[in-house]
C-alpha cells in the first residue's frame, strides 16, 4: 500500500505542481502524520521534493523535474506499443480497453518517448493468421475468456475429430496460434488443449476452482506443440532432393521438421541432395511431397516409395487419357 501511496503523490505533485499536505492527506485517505513521512521517504530516496511556507505553499517538484514512467527506456516504450496486438484484444472484447491504455500511456510518457511509441505503433503490424488462411472469431471466447480470468469451471460440448463429447473442464488458459483460438483446461488434474471454433456449446458454472500453482501456461504450450509434432511425424525418411526441391522442402515445412533435416550431397548427380527428415505416416507423408512435384525422389522407406509411385502413375494415367 505506501509503495502504491508514494507513486500517487509523486504523480500528483508532477501533473499539478504545487500541492498541500491536507490535499494530499485526503485524497490519500490518511493522517497528516503519515504524508510528512512519505514527503521525507521520497526525498530520501533522491525525488526533490520542496515545502513552501505561507497561504499558497505547500509541496511541489523541482522546476523541469519529471518522473519517467516506470523508469521505462525508449525500447521499452517501443516493445509496449508493438504488443498491441488490437485484432486479437477485439476478440477478447477488450479492443476498447486497450485502446485507451495505450492513449494514457503515451499521455504519460514524456515527450522524447512518446514519439519514438508513436513511430513503433505507425510502423509495425501484426498479421497473426498464416498466409491463404483466416482467423476464427469464436462466439464462445469472450466467456471463456472471462470464466479463465474468474478461475469459474465451464462445461462444454466439443466436437473432435472422431466425435462429440461433454466434458466438465477448468479453464488454465487462452492460446492463438496461426489465427486459432485454443483453450487450455483441466479435467481431473490433467491439461488438455481445445479448439475453441469446435466448442458447440457451453455453460459456464457457478463453481470456482484452484489454479495449480506450478502451472506455467507457456511451457505446457512449448511441451504440448513438441510433443504433436512428433506424434505427426514418427517416421524417418530418406529422400533425394534437386536444389529446387531443396528449397522447395524448406518452404513448405514447418519448423519442426526443418530443424531435423540432414542434408548431404549426392554424388550421382549434380547439385542434387540426399536429405534425412521426420515424416507423417504414409498418407500425411505423399500429400506433403506431391507438393514438390519431380523434384523429390522417394528413397526409404520402401512402403512410402512404393506407394509414391503408384499415386504418381494413378495421376500419369488420369492426364494421359483423353477427355472427351
Amino acid at each position: 500500500m505506501r509503495a502504491s501511496r508514494l507513486l500517487s503523490i509523486l504523480t500528483t505533485l508532477q501533473a499539478r505542481g504545487r500541492v498541500t499536505a491536507q490535499t494530499l492527506a485526503d485524497e490519500c485517505e490518511v493522517s497528516l502524520r503519515t504524508i510528512y513521512r512519505d514527503i521525507d521517504a521520497l526525498s530520501a530516496a533522491g525525488i526533490p521534493v520542496y515545502s513552501e511556507r505561507g497561504s499558497e505553499g505547500g509541496y511541489r517538484l523541482l522546476d523541469g523535474y519529471r518522473v519517467r514512467l516506470n523508469g521505462l527506456s525508449a525500447k521499452e516504450a517501443e516493445a509496449l506499443f508493438l504488443t498491441g496486438l488490437s485484432g486479437p484484444a477485439a476478440d477478447l472484447g477488450l479492443g476498447a480497453v486497450m485502446t485507451a491504455a495505450q492513449t494514457k500511456l503515451l499521455a504519460a510518457l514524456p515527450q522524447d518517448l512518446r514519439s519514438s511509441a508513436e513511430r513503433m505503433r505507425s510502423r509495425f503490424h501484426l498479421d497473426a493468421p498464416a498466409w491463404f488462411s483466416e482467423a476464427e472469431h469464436p462466439i464462445h471466447l469472450i466467456a471463456i475468456a472471462d470464466a479463465v480470468w474468474r478461475q469459474i469451471a465451464i462445461r462444454i460440448r466439443y466436437k473432435s475429430w472422431k466425435a462429440e463429447k461433454t466434458r466438465l473442464v477448468e479453464p488454465l488458459g487462452i492460446v492463438l496460434k496461426s489465427g486459432t483460438w485454443y483453450l487450455v483446461g483441466q479435467i481431473e488434474g490433467r491439461a488438455r488443449t481445445y479448439r475453441i471454433a469446435r466448442i458447440l456449446e457451453l455453460t459456464v458454472l457457478d463453481e470456482a476452482f484452484e489454479r495449480p500453482d506450478r502451472f506455467d501456461l507457456s511451457g505446457y504450450w512449448r511441451e504440448s506443440t513438441e510433443r504433436l509434432e512428433a506424434e505427426l511425424h514418427p517416421v524417418t525418411a530418406r529422400l533425394r532432393l534437386s536444389p529446387l526441391g531443396v528449397d522447395l522442402l524448406a518452404a513448405f515445412s514447418p519448423a519442426y521438421v526443418r530443424d531435423r533435416t540432414k542434408l548431404e550431397i549426392d554424388g550421382d548427380a549434380k547439385g542434387w541432395r540426399i536429405a534425412t527428415l521426420p515424416v507423417g505416416k504414409t498418407w500425411h507423408a505423399i500429400t506433403d511431397l506431391l507438393r514438390l512435384g519431380g523434384e523429390v525422389e522417394v528413397l526409404e522407406p520402401l512402403e512410402l516409395r512404393d506407394k509414391m509411385a503408384r499415386v504418381a502413375e494413378d495421376i500419369a494415367r488420369a492426364y494421359r487419357e483423353p477427355r472427351n
